[in-house]
């Protein structure tokens, strides 16, 4: 089969190498993807390989100028979203994709869905009373959910921000940790903290929940409570028992929003407990007003290792008797 090339010319330098990405690691990756060989010479891009090779190599490139364009990093989960659009012919959804800003940190950067799936999760967050987000770490399961609840919150939408997350010790004890009880979770919560910061200011942060507008604590604060005009965010729910995801589930009030999310394969619960996010799945899945998004290794958005990290452990699950 006789071989074909292609030229790309790329507007300026910063364009080369936003599309070439760290060590030419992108051009790696399209490579891998579609089989053909990329060369990048100042801002040439040259392509060649079969015929086949090369009109999908151009196609997944053209569909990436809403980055390259203007000099706009590329991630290896960017190329795997092209790469589905092109084959499943929703490349004018892609493009939306990249258009669309869902939020900008507090130090300028872009938030936005980098995957369909994804894109589907901030569409339940904005539209569901009750949302749950099922998948493996770094899939933003957490980070979009308090991005939705921080913008709600700012907007004066809800009156509260409660965030949540059960204390269970991952292979270490809590009676170890230093200090006072607030001192020995605040461990736990870190993630959530985290991620909030990313939206507001430190500062800013510690006022409101010297006022309670945002709240952080642990699950078992829930009880006996009724949740009004609130936005809940349940994280690490795999290590809810049955009884204790009922019990904040119904905690939801009035022109309240609640969002559980979890990992059903990393539960730290112990071996005979079943996980109150998996019952509730599989329970509460057939009410219609209740969102379940689920995402895979195809949706972190976290260094590419962890996709590979991610991966291997399923595999190797798969394995065990």
């Amino acid at each position: 089969m006789s071989e074909v090339s292609k030229i790309i010319e790329l507007p300026s330098n910063e364009s080369a190498i936003a599309l070439a990405g760290e060590r030419e690691d992108n051009l790696k990756i399209l490579s891998q993807q579609t089989g053909a060989t990329l060369v990048l010479r100042g801002q040439e891009l040259l392509m060649s390989g079969t015929a086949k090779q090369v009109e999908r190599v151009s196609s997944l490139v053209r569909s990436l100028d809403t980055f390259w364009q203007e000099g706009k990093r590329i991630t290896e989960s960017d190329i795997q979203t092209a790469c589905q659009a092109l084959d499943t012919h929703r490349q004018d959804e892609l493009r939306d994709l990249h258009q669309n800003i869902l939020a900008r940190t507090r130090r300028g950067d872009v938030i936005r869905a980098k995957t369909f799936r994804q894109r589907q999760y901030i569409k339940a967050l904005q539209t569901h009373d009750l949302t749950f987000c099922i998948g493996p770490a770094g899939t933003g399961k957490t980070f979009l959910a308090v991005v939705i609840a921080a913008q709600a919150l700012l907007a004066n939408q809800y009156e509260r921000l409660i965030l949540t997350r059960p204390a269970v010790e991952a292979g270490e004890k809590l009676g170890f940790l230093p200090g006072d009880l607030q001192q020995k979770i605040n461990p736990f919560l870190r993630p959530l903290y985290d991620a909030l910061y990313e939206m507001i200011e430190p500062e800013k942060i510690a006022n409101l929940m010297e006022r309670g507008i945002i709240e952080v604590a642990p699950l078992a604060y829930m009880r006996g409570r009724t949740l009004n005009n609130a936005f809940v965010i349940v994280d690490e729910a795999q290590n809810t028992t049955p009884a204790q995801m009922k019990m904040v589930l119904t905690r939801l009030g009035f022109a309240s929003r609640m969002v559980v999310t979890g990992d059903v394969t990393q539960t730290d619960l112990p071996p005979n407990q079943d996980s109150g996010l998996v019952i509730a799945r599989k329970i509460l899945r057939p009410i219609e007003s209740i969102a379940f998004c689920e995402l895979s290794t195809q949706d972190v958005v976290r260094n590419p290792l962890v996709k590979k990290i991610v991966a291997a452990y399923n595999d190797e699950s798969l394995k065990a008797p």
